[in-house]
């Protein structure tokens, strides 16, 4: 009996070392296991352990969640290693002050449970770019023209900067000549150890994650110039996607043969070749293919969208796209609200503001539903008021009935108040559900969203607030797009009593002379270029449609000062 019982205790023994073992060299021991476990994310990116770059001057939101603690109460704290570099606020807002690096903690606690989570944060420099600032470079070479346009074409597509590699000596016609073995071009071809100089540099290669390398095929390769260029720079850690064109080869080996020119943590993309005119389509259906897609603010939790002046779009951080123009309908009831609305798309306004609290959403619908043009096409923002945070569900099942559009593409908080978290959650729901494709918040500041943001899960796609040359805002709308938030303007004429004030002003009659233009379109182009949307009211067709003609000119810099240093911070409403 006591040999039997010896043989079962050593047998149980044997198997309980072995489950141990396999637990630890799996990491996957079972007190790891039942450990709660805390996660940092910035937008949708998870950056639990991780090293997340942010630009300097920009602001990021920082959530953390504790799966197993879901539902019950949790005290969060923050911490950083470095304030001086990255400084982090009470409320998880991260604050990139200087270049360098820290380590951001947040600690969690439930009853006298505690758990904690980091995350790596580097600020970098980066200088400001006409085109805006993304994380995708679009670089080509091009002598005869045909490679420009593709490479514009993905550029335009992903909001990426755009360069130009241009020989510090450039190609004449005879060095092109293929059928001349004593040209330039073919000599350069047959020397794999030609490296042809490149005038000008790209400024901060190292903030781009992902550059796009376009060049025409020479003799089955890629010019001897992309060598040089490759080997101009560190590309450690980045994606390169390469493209080429040509009028008869394929891409062949040019794309895998540049590969040993640049360290070997570099991810290559799959090499596409493109003949001489082909469409954007094409291009941005491909990009698509890759993987690489347009940097959306909410996933790196920092960036602003660049405004499209040539769709006269931006792309939300929920990846829909919304006019830069619209009509405000404040104050247009009934018939007269139906005809607006109805002038305005007659006009080719695609953007249309409401609100529960304007009691005309039932009429933005008809006119919307009645003007021929197809739902997609048309972006319809409305908004709940505080009296309706308390049944949110209820608000916005009543708006898409009083709309009857099928959607809201816009859906808004108008204004803080009790039990907006509730309300917003509500509406993230509605996301999920279907009925809202984007959501954002309406008379939200500084203090208030820093105070909001850490509460919810989607990151807001826009926010609304009162705009206009009395009153800039610069402040918040630098914040604002630190976030990765699209900023829209309203009352940007100064609002009813101070309109004729404000367009009379003799700085901005000056430049809107000098231009040919109204005062109205001036005042529009400026929001426009300070990447504020605008939606203008009025019942007027004539002015419906000077209201939408704001894209053919451009105000210069001198003039955009100008009109910056009218402001008085002079607000013209209580929101």
């Amino acid at each position: 009996m006591k040999e039997k019982i010896s043989k079962k205790t050593v047998w149980l023994t044997f198997l309980f070392a072995v489950v141990l073992i396999v637990g630890v060299f799996s990491g996957k021991a079972t007190v790891s296991a039942l450990s709660p476990q805390a996660v940092l994310k910035i937008g949708k990116t998870n950056v639990t352990k991780e090293t997340y770059s942010m630009q300097k001057g920009s602001r990021a939101v920082l959530k953390v969640s504790v799966k197993k603690w879901e539902g019950k109460k949790m005290k969060i704290t923050y911490s950083s290693s470095d304030e001086k570099a990255v400084a982090v606020t009470a409320k998880g807002v991260v604050k990139a002050k200087k270049a360098g690096t820290a380590k951001v903690k947040a600690t969690v606690s439930s009853g006298k449970k505690k758990v904690t989570a980091w995350t790596n944060i580097k600020v970098v420099e980066k200088e400001s770019s006409k085109s805006g600032q993304t994380n995708s470079l679009v670089a080509y070479f091009s002598c005869t023209g045909t490679t420009k346009p593709l490479a514009e074409y993905a550029a335009e597509y992903l909001n990426a900067d755009l360069y130009r590699i241009k020989p510090k000596t450039p190609y004449t016609e005879e060095d092109l000549d293929y059928n001349n073995s004593d040209s330039r071009a073919v000599k350069e071809q047959e020397d794999d150890r030609a490296r042809p100089e490149i005038s000008g540099s790209v400024e901060a290669m190292e903030d781009y994650d992902t550059v796009v390398l376009a060049y025409p095929i020479w003799w089955g390769q890629a010019p001897r110039i992309i060598s040089t260029f490759l080997e101009n720079y560190d590309f450690s850690g980045k994606t390169i996607v390469p493209f080429c064109t040509s009028h008869s080869s394929g891409i062949g080996s040019s794309d895998t043969d540049l590969h040993a020119l640049v360290d070997d943590s570099v991810t290559w993309k799959k090499g596409k070749r493109f003949a001489a005119g082909t469409s954007k389509e094409e291009v941005v259906q491909w990009l698509e293919e890759t993987g690489i897609k347009p940097l959306k603010a909410e996933e790196n939790g920092q960036m602003g969208q660049a405004f499209n002046f040539k769709t006269k779009t931006v792309t939300l951080n929920s990846g829909y796209e919304m006019p830069l123009n619209g009509l405000g309908t404040y104050s247009l009831l009934d018939e007269e609200c139906v005809n607006s609305v109805s002038e305005a798309l007659k006009r080719g306004v695609r953007l249309i503001d409401t609100a529960y609290m304007y009691e005309n959403e039932k009429e933005v619908g008809e006119a919307v539903r009645n003007s021929g043009i197809p739902r997609e096409e048309i972006f319809v923002t409305t908004k709940l008021y505080p009296s309706q945070y308390d049944h949110p569900k209820k608000a916005i099942d009543n708006a898409l009935k009083r709309l009857d559009t099928g959607y809201i593409d816009l859906l808004l908080l108008h204004h803080p108040g009790k039990n907006d978290v509730k309300a917003y959650k509500a509406m993230e729901k509605a996301v999920k559900e279907g009925k809202v494709r984007s959501i954002g918040l309406s008379n939200w500041y500084i203090e208030e969203l820093e105070e909001f943001l850490p509460q919810v899960t989607i990151t807001p796609a826009l926010v609304q607030n009162e705009i206009h040359p009395y009153y800039q805002e610069s402040e918040v709308i630098s914040y604002v797009h630190s976030l990765g938030i699209v900023m829209e303007g309203w009352y940007p004429f100064g609002g009813r009593g101070y309109t004729a004030e404000l367009l009379g002003d003799k700085v901005i009659s000056a430049i809107a002379e000098a231009h040919g233009k109204s005062s109205a379109q001036v005042i529009l182009r400026w929001n426009l270029q300070k990447g504020v949307v605008v939606i203008p009211g009025s019942s007027n067709p004539d002015h419906i449609q000077e209201n939408t003609e704001i894209y053919d000119f451009e105000l210069t810099e001198e003039e955009m000062e100008q009109i910056n240093a009218l402001n008085r911070d002079e607000k013209h409403d209580w929101y």
